[in-house]
């Protein structure tokens, strides 16, 4: 891969797409089966229902992602904002996992090409940029949600994601070899 724009797009994409991955991960991982299904007030969506959305979401948006619009029209995102009952963790995780199996598939495949492309969703063009852009921009305010209400759910035993309340001094010291 050479360093055009385009090669480090398809590069970095990715990276960031697991980023926010990573981050939903461990605070996911923090919380109790039972309170992923817990929401603050009746307009308020659960870890549950946020991980359904986000999974479903990416698994439209990246199945046949150069090939066919964007909105499946096997999705039911209606569905993916309630719980059904008895659904487990396991089930929440393996809808997570597909979406974003689904997401990290598509990003493999696609060379510098492909970037001007135009992909529908909804019925609406998008050049392929704009389309992972969207998708991008979706994902960071979701998962910035389920880190909110995970850290909520957990309280003082919250380990955190990022450099501790008190420790960006430390940090920079290390960093910059102070």
């Amino acid at each position: 891969m050479t360093d055009t724009p385009a090669a480090l797009y398809l590069k970095d994409v990715p990276e960031q797409f697991q980023k926010l991955k990573d981050l939903a991960d461990r605070a996911l991982a923090q919380v109790r089966d039972d309170d992923l299904f817990t929401v603050l007030d009746a307009e308020s969506n659960s870890l549950a229902v946020l991980m359904q959305h986000v999974g479903g979401n990416l698994r439209s948006r990246f199945t046949a992602f150069l090939t066919s619009d964007g909105e499946k029209p096997d999705r039911n995102r209606e569905a993916e904002l309630s719980v059904a009952p008895r659904t487990t963790r396991l089930d929440l995780e393996a809808r997570w996992e597909t979406g974003w199996g689904a997401l990290f598939v598509a990003l493999a495949e696609l060379a510098e090409e492909d970037l001007t492309r135009t992909v529908a969703i909804r019925a609406e063009p998008h050049t392929v940029v704009r389309a992972i852009d969207r998708s991008l921009t979706h994902v960071a305010y979701h998962v910035g949600q389920i880190v909110l209400l995970a850290r909520h759910s957990v309280g003082g035993a919250w380990q955190t994601l990022s450099i501790p309340r008190g420790g960006s001094q430390a940090l920079n010291e290390r960093m910059f070899g102070r």
